[in-house]
Parts: C-alpha cells; structure tokens; sequence
C-alpha cells in the first residue's frame, strides 16, 4: 500500500540527481571524449539509479513503518486491534460492495477490528488497480481508498447513499428517479436508491436524515450484512472516527420493527 508518498521529495531528488550528472558529465560529451567519457557516463548512470531506487525503498519502507505504528497507536488507544498484514480476496470476505470487485491487484492492508456502539468494525486500506489500453500504449491506475465497515447484530439489505450529481438531475427530468424522502434538503442533496423501496424508507427516518445532512455524510452502501463507507486515503488513523460515528448512528437509527421484519427475512 502507498504510504502517501510524496511527489515533490521525488522530483526533486530526480532533479538533484540529473543535475549532478549533468554538471559531471556535460562537459565530457560536448568534447567528445571518446569512448572512455561515454563508459563512464554509463556508469553513473547506472550508480544513480541504482542511488535512486535504494532511496526510494528506504522512502516507501520508513513511511510504511511510520504509518504502521501509527495505526496501531490508534487501534490501542480505541481498545481496538491492528494488524499490518496484506489481505486478498476482500469481496468473498465483505460479499455485496461493487468497490471490492473493480479492476484487478486488489488487496487492504493495516486493519483495524474493534467494535463501537455494539457494532462490529472492521477499517481498513484498500487498493485496486485499473489498466487502461490505447493502441500500443498502456496505462495502469491505482485507486486507494481507506474503507470503514460495521456489521450489526441484525441483518440488512441493499442499499446505497450518495450525493447526487448533475447525470442524476438529468436522469431524474426524464422520469429516472431516485427514491425521495419527506426532507427536501435531503432528497435535492443526496441520491439514494435500493432493490426494496420499503425497506429504504423504513432504515432512514427522518432523524437519521438529518443526522447526515448535519454531518455532510459521504457515500454509504449497505449489503446484507454490512456497511460501509468508503474514504479517501487518511494520513491520520483518528480521521476515520468521524465516518465510524456516522455509521454507527445510521444502524442505530433503524427502527425496532425494521430489524424485526428483516429478522423475519421480509
């Protein structure tokens, strides 16, 4: 998983480094020193690279470390715990999120396992990657989210909460609708839809509407067995509480003879 690397550190030491070999070895070549200058050019050629890719790897390696302990820090300071392993197989293990299925390379690593609100949580990275072709050239994309999941002790259904973008506004003037809400601030905000229309309904009350409208809630997706928030990629591990606070609040938004008819499979 990417610690965050910088951009600017790498470029200039890229910089750094073709500047020095051009102050070394400029001169050389403009006299046309023969074929020493140019073996010799080879080599620091060579030399740099190599240079660059030790610190590069001792980059990666620090800021992974750095991260690391600092996820765990959290998870002991939350009564929660860490685990800095590389997982696959994400979306046997959360069935039911399209995220999990996108593209190809997909793993999380630095999970976090606790529970808050009663709820089981489970946070952790998440990595995918696309590959894109265009004739003879190819373009590979990482995607990194850190991603936020809370199961309840009763079950769910499908059901997903995004803003809504201009593609809906359109859609909607043809007669492609979402689900609309009795809060206008929220139906006009947020594109909510769902395979069960009562059960939508039934899972946001009006409370619970406000409660994200309060709190400028992000996406949210439930499966039938969880939900899930997907974030951009902290840097700080306490900047997911928000998110958790938010999923914890919509489950316990869901009223008594909600859970009851889906413990009832209805």
């Amino acid at each position: 998983m990417n610690p965050y690397l910088e951009p600017r550190q790498l470029i200039r030491a890229g910089v750094f480094a073709a500047g020095v070999l051009a102050m070394i070895f400029l001169p050389v070549l403009l006299s046309g020193g023969g074929g020493a200058g140019f073996a010799m050019f080879r080599v620091a050629v060579f030399l740099t690279a190599a240079a660059a890719a030790v610190f590069l790897w001792r980059y990666y390696s620090s800021k992974t470390r750095a991260r690391r302990k600092r996820f765990a820090e959290f998870a002991a300071a939350q009564g929660w715990k860490h685990s800095a392993d590389s997982r696959r197989g994400i979306e046997a293990s959360f069935p039911g999120f399209e995220l999990f299925t996108r593209g190809t390379s997909r793993y999380g690593d630095n999970f976090l396992t606790g529970t808050i609100s009663g709820h089981a949580l489970t946070a952790f990275d998440y990595h995918y990657q696309v590959i894109a072709e265009a004739g003879k050239n190819t373009r590979t994309r990482n995607h990194e989210f850190t991603v936020v999941l809370l199961k309840p002790r009763f079950p769910l259904k499908p059901l997903t909460i995004r803003k809504e973008n201009l593609a809906d506004r359109v859609a909607a003037s043809f007669g492609w609708d979402d689900l609309d809400f009795e809060s206008a601030e929220f139906s006009a905000k947020y594109h909510v839809s769902a395979p069960d229309r009562r059960w939508a309904y039934d899972a946001l009350p009006a409370r619970t509407l406000a409660l994200l409208l309060d709190r400028n809630a992000g996406d949210i997706h439930l499966s039938a067995l969880h939900l899930m928030l997907p974030l951009p990629f902290v840097r700080d591990p306490a900047d997911i509480l928000p998110a958790c606070e938010t999923a914890a609040a919509l489950l316990d938004g869901i009223p008594e003879y909600a859970r009851k008819r889906r413990k009832k499979g209805r």
